[in-house]
């Protein structure tokens, strides 16, 4: 269903493949951004951008599950990341790679921004997945 491919002539990248090609036919989501608000709106792990990256994945499996789909069908991400500092897109990326979304690996990109939509937000994280067709009962 997925092929995810890891270019040779490329330099191999950690955890992540340079390009994910599904089939045509393929019933695909695109999803929103995923963002570090709790259900009533607050803001999780104020200037903390890992604990709020853990609330970003919370809320993104969330939306996965309410398509159809799950982690291991992510087929790409962008994860946007407040700050310059590449320690701190690193630690966000290392709450990316133990989530599950790192499987396949998916194709990625880490981008370091000046700021986001909310009040404190640190974190987000956007997505296109494949929806599974659902499995039928084989007599």
């Amino acid at each position: 269903m997925v092929q995810r491919v890891t270019v040779p002539s490329l330099f191999t990248p950690p955890l992540y493949s340079h390009a994910s090609v599904v089939e045509a036919g393929t019933k695909l989501a695109f999803l929103a951004g995923s963002v570090p608000l709790d259900a009533k709106g607050n803001i999780v792990g104020e200037a903390d951008p890992v604990r709020q990256a853990e609330q970003v994945l919370a809320n993104l499996d969330e939306q996965l599950r309410a398509v159809g789909s799950d982690m291991a069908h992510v087929v790409s991400t962008d994860v946007y990341v407040v700050g310059s500092e590449p320690a701190v897109l690193s630690a966000v990326w290392e709450v990316v790679e133990a989530s599950g979304l790192s499987v396949g690996p998916h194709s990625s990109t880490l981008i370091g921004v000046a700021c986001l939509g909310y009040t404190g937000q640190l974190v987000e994280i956007t997505a296109t997945a494949v929806v599974p067709e659902p499995e039928t009962d084989r007599v």
